[in-house]
């Protein structure tokens, strides 16, 4: 799975080029969430798994979602 920066988002796109959803971070919240624009993807279990971990390394800084210079 890749997980590909747009603006402040991740993409979350499949080996087959599937747009699965996006990874953002709710300031309401203090963590990063996994939400679907359109609110109807089922995921497989290794595609979640994927996910839980990306978010997880996000929230402890693991991760970072480069930001964007639209200069």
């Amino acid at each position: 799975m890749l997980f590909l920066p747009i603006q402040q988002e991740l993409d979350c796109i499949t080996d087959d080029g599937r747009i699965l959803g996006k990874i953002r971070f709710d300031a309401a919240e203090r963590r990063h969430t996994f939400y679907t624009p359109d609110g109807d993807v089922s995921l497989t279990e290794s595609e979640q798994a994927l996910i839980r971990e990306r978010l997880s390394g996000l929230d402890s800084g693991t991760y970072s979602i480069p930001m964007q210079d639209d200069d």
